[in-house]
């Protein structure tokens, strides 16, 4: 298996990122490379996810697949619990960053920087949009608590569907929005022989200073 894994290459001929290409700030080149990932990316991939790693109150890194679900001026939103896991770390651990693969374009995007909570409004309103089964999923699971067996969940969810069989779920307390406000952002463009392309932003006195890192 260890000689089966050295030999697995693949070399990186799509695109190249220069600094002609660039713009001085981030964001808007990573609205423009998310929608190439739109249209590119196919089934069953997920362009908007993403592997989120935290950090726990003893120094402990954590990391999972999470889903994008806005970017704008303010920074990176996502949804979670409260209460789980990383809900825990967070507030441990204010920081947290991002990473972004899109293998049909040979391209990934690293976001670091603070997260903060955004406002029971846009959770609430996001919420409102979720699919029926989604927001009694929220009320139902004990995100990442030990749980006996799946009869367990199925049993809470059996219970939740009950308690809101007449009404629409509302947003639960224990759950809502994070912002990731990105003070880094680095753009990767695979290149032949691993000699990668990698634009650097960095948040330096208010604004953005762009480098270039070798591979």
């Amino acid at each position: 298996m260890t000689q089966t894994l050295a030999d697995m290459r693949r070399d990186y001929t799509r695109d190249g990122l220069n600094e002609a290409q660039a713009p001085l700030e981030p964001l808007s080149l990573f609205k423009l490379w998310f929608a190439d990932a739109v249209k590119t990316e196919q089934l069953p991939v997920e362009p908007n996810a993403m592997m989120l790693a935290t950090v726990d109150a003893d120094g402990r890194p954590h990391c999972r697949v999470l889903l994008l679900k806005g970017v704008d001026d303010d920074g990176f939103t996502f949804f979670s619990n409260y209460d789980s896991a990383k809900g825990e770390q967070l507030l441990a651990n204010p920081y947290a960053a991002m990473t972004f693969f899109w293998p049909s374009l040979e391209r990934q995007v690293r976001i670091e920087g603070r997260i903060e909570r955004v406002t029971d409004a846009e959770s609430d309103a996001y919420f409102q949009v979720r699919p029926l089964g989604s927001r009694l999923g929220a009320w139902a699971s004990p995100q990442s608590r030990v749980i006996a067996d799946r009869a367990e969940l199925e049993g809470l969810l059996a219970e939740t569907e009950q308690r809101f069989l007449n009404q629409a779920p509302h947003c639960p307390p224990h759950w809502g929005g994070y912002r990731l406000q990105p003070e880094r952002i680095e753009f990767w463009q695979g290149r032949s022989s691993r000699l990668h392309d990698r634009l650097n932003y960095r948040l330096q006195d208010g604004a953005w200073l762009r480098e270039r890192l070798a591979p």
